[in-house]
């Protein structure tokens, strides 16, 4: 999956209020001589949070010392019209047990509780005496109710300038940036591909990778998203050492090769929209399957979970991997626990004519190796291109099972390809997942190939720390005996940790034993470090 997944669909909806409308609606200013003047429900308190959740009785605020004459009277109010509302936890925060300042946002939220019981009729029950003990207290805590008031203008004010100001009233604009510190070798004397050309005879040295997006979403209606992401990145496959070491069966860095963005330039470019409460349609001249289908809530973006393609994907399952243009459906009855999903991609949709010297873009690495005389076609509905259909049943959030279909043509060769992908979670700390594909690839320059491929893992969230997450995962990416000797095994480590809400730090390890099918090739070792920076 593309290294943004995660950024999809942030829409402003035009349909509601502006920001500033609503805090003019929710922010009243408040008077201390009318009771019947509405007060606002949430207002900055000295410890900068919000009242909150209701209570009864004042006995249940642990820290509120009643040693205040006004106390009594408010304690008195709150016993009788249980209108009292304070922190989540049932206390007051501060230095002190209760300050003047804030009791008085207790009494402003009391005036409020009881102004709408007289505008709802059922205020005859408050008496002549309530009413001039609370005017009693509005006048002993006038100098702080003021400064409520000051407060909610001047939140008022900043807010309406930041809506006058902002970047655009139908366009958010978020970002990812991943840089990349990694390093890797193996203990034999050279490495071979899948074909047995040797590719590698000392280690690599170590690199710097990074990638950088911005996404923009517009939305025209506020149930609708024009996504356009520009990125850019380093060298591809070739700055990492996995990549480099074993390029053609997946042991690649995920957001380092997909999609290969070496220049500056759009990534995503489509429309997504619901012509049907139950129906989503996406469609546009830049798109990627794995945005829409094969996701995994454990091991599927490459910036926050696993990085190996082969892990982050069935690699099998999307012999088109680069970006082109096409349409992808979504489909959920009743919002219920069944969703149907289809995706199509034609990687040179934009080309009428691939002449025999081009390169074909869009087809992964195996693709090259599989029909070395191979060419593709171009436009909308040639060489190459894929379609696939995904059935979901996720009953709830614990369980997810889907089932796959796909077809299409690479390089003149037909392929078919079916999937499993499964997800359980356990228990807040624990969940296991995996995959399986089992496919048909024709005419080959090693014959008709049947290959199979599996993967499978456990994950850790919140270990150790709230919002960290930990993955170990085992794969096989390509299982023939028509390549190679022996079956390419690919695992993966990794710790995120959150240093903020914007900074994850990402420790990763790979082992990639009998890479590229091949008995002479060594184990391969690398390692990086993963720094994401979200915004």
């Amino acid at each position: 999956m593309g290294c943004l997944s995660l950024l999809s669909f942030v829409i402003l909806n035009h349909a509601t209020p502006t920001l500033a409308e609503t805090v003019e609606e929710k922010l009243s200013p408040v008077t201390p001589t009318s009771i019947t003047q509405l007060i606002p429900e949430s207002i900055p308190q000295k410890s900068g949070a919000m009242l909150q959740g209701q209570v009864t009785s004042v006995n249940q605020l642990d820290d509120v010392q009643p040693t205040h004459w006004a106390f009594q009277m408010l304690q008195s109010l709150i016993a009788r019209y249980h209108i009292l509302t304070s922190y989540p936890d049932q206390t007051f925060r501060g230095e002190q047990a209760m300050t003047r300042y804030e009791f008085a946002v207790a009494l402003n939220v009391t005036l409020k509780q009881i102004s709408e019981q007289i505008a709802q009729g059922t205020g005859s029950r408050i008496s002549r005496d309530d009413l001039e003990t609370l005017q009693q207290l509005q006048e002993e805590f006038s100098g702080e109710l003021n400064t409520l008031q000051e407060r909610v203008h001047g939140l008022a004010a900043r807010t309406a300038e930041l809506e006058a100001n902002k970047f655009s009233t139908t366009t958010t604009l978020s970002g990812i940036v991943v840089f990349g510190v990694t390093g890797g070798d193996y203990s034999g004397d050279h490495i071979v591909d899948v074909t047995g050309r040797e590719i590698a005879t000392i280690d690599p040295n170590p690199t710097f990778l990074y990638r950088a997006t911005l996404d923009l979403t517009t939305s025209f209606n506020g149930t609708d998203a024009l996504e356009l992401w520009l990125e850019i990145g380093s060298n591809g496959a070739d700055d990492n050492a996995a990549g480099l070491l074993e390029p053609s069966l997946g042991s690649v860095l995920d957001y380092s090769a997909k999609p290969p963005v070496e220049e500056f330039g759009v990534s995503r470019l489509n429309y997504t929209f619901s012509p049907s409460e139950d129906l989503t349609l996406s469609l546009g001249p830049v798109i990627s399957l794995t945005d829409y289908v094969d996701i995994n809530r454990y091991a599927n973006v490459s910036f926050l979970d696993f990085s190996t393609q082969a892990l982050v994907n069935n690699y099998i399952l999307f012999p088109v991997q680069g970006l082109g243009a096409g349409a992808a459906v979504r489909w959920n009855p009743n919002e219920g626990a069944f969703t149907v999903r289809a995706a199509y991609v034609a990687a040179s949709a934009s080309r009428s004519r691939i002449e025999s010297s081009s390169p074909v873009p869009g087809i992964f690495p195996l693709g090259y190796i599989l029909y070395p005389n191979g060419r593709g076609e171009g436009g909308l509905f040639g060489d190459p291109y894929q379609g696939i259909i995904e059935l979901e049943y996720a009953p709830s959030r614990m369980f997810a099972l889907r089932l796959q279909y796909t077809g299409g043509s690479i390089l003149g060769g037909k392929f078919d390809v079916f999937g499993a992908n499964l997800e359980l979670t356990l228990s807040d700390r624990f969940a296991v997942f995996g995959r399986y594909g089992y496919g048909s690839y024709a005419d080959t320059a090693f014959g008709d190939l049947k290959p199979s491929y599996w993967m499978g893992g456990v994950a850790f969230p919140d270990l150790f720390v709230e919002n960290a997450l930990a993955g170990i995962a085992v794969g096989q990416p390509f299982i023939t005996s028509e390549i190679g000797d022996l079956t390419q095994t690919n695992f993966e480590a990794f710790y995120n940790f959150p240093i903020n809400d914007n900074i994850r730090v990402t420790p990763v390890f790979q082992v990639i034993t009998n890479p590229a099918n091949q008995s002479v090739n060594s184990t391969i070792l690398t390692g990086t470090l993963r720094t994401v920076f979200s915004f």
